[in-house]
């Protein structure tokens, strides 16, 4: 949280607040891996798991990758509005004029509000003059994927899927449980509570390993974003709360 004072005419004293949500969210979602990670630690010792663990386990999974997808999103956006506000806090006369670029060529709002996720941070790159990701980069696809789990599980719509059954081999149906398991499968850990039996996604898929993947790959991404800006990170001074077991 950062502070600004500012003395009016009258010396009245005016406190201004200024938040910063994506280490919030940062924070939630590698917390949130590993709750997932315990109870399913307490799984491979024990045996045994309660309803009410699997409940909250799926709860942990689940909000882990949101927040992942979520810090993406504050990150990059709290970047611009402290470049468009002129509320940077850099001692740094190299970033300083970086951030003033920034502001200065990119002023519309309601454009910087449609533009996708994923063209923000290459066009805060172009504006700094900086290299941008190629997009077959893996931090790059990595966080696209992300993205993409994330829209579907935020505006969910239900589908049949089809478990092949015997000798009979599952048809290409074209949904996106077929094509998650495509996107994931062998990436990460399934989830250790769900059969074989049960489809990929998302079954065997939410499980610590997916939630670790995504705090995982969230943090290469902007680690990499932070770097080529020649910026601090905003969540620098709390890594080591980003741990995800």
């Amino acid at each position: 949280m950062d502070i600004k004072n500012q003395k009016q005419p009258d010396e009245d004293l005016v406190i201004r607040i200024r938040d910063c949500f994506s280490v919030k969210h940062i924070q939630s979602a590698a917390l949130l891996c590993r709750l997932g990670y315990q109870i399913e630690t307490e799984y491979a010792r024990t045996g045994t798991i309660s309803q009410d663990s699997r409940l909250r386990h799926e709860a942990f999974i689940l909000n882990a990758i949101i927040s992942s997808a979520a810090f993406l999103e504050t990150a990059i956006n709290e970047l611009w509005s402290d470049a468009a506000d002129n509320a940077y806090f850099f001692s740094d006369e190299k970033n300083e004029s970086l951030l003033k670029a920034i502001g200065e060529k990119w002023k519309n709002e309601n454009y910087f509000d449609r533009t996708p996720l994923l063209t923000k941070y290459q066009k805060i790159l172009e504006i700094g003059k900086k290299p941008l990701f190629d997009e077959t980069d893996p931090a790059f696809s990595g966080v696209r994927d992300l993205i993409g789990i994330r829209n579907y599980l935020m505006h969910y719509r239900r589908e049949w899927v089809t478990i092949p059954t015997g000798s009979v081999l599952g048809a290409h149906t074209g949904t996106h449980a077929e094509k998650f398991e495509m996107l994931f499968k062998n990436r990460f850990e399934e989830n250790p509570f769900s059969p074989k039996s049960l489809p990929f996604f998302p079954d065997r898929c939410l499980g610590h390993g997916f939630a670790e993947w995504a705090v995982t790959t969230s943090l290469s991404f902007t680690d990499r974003f932070f770097q080529k800006l020649g910026l601090p990170a905003p969540y620098d001074g709390v890594r080591n709360e980003l741990l995800t077991r």
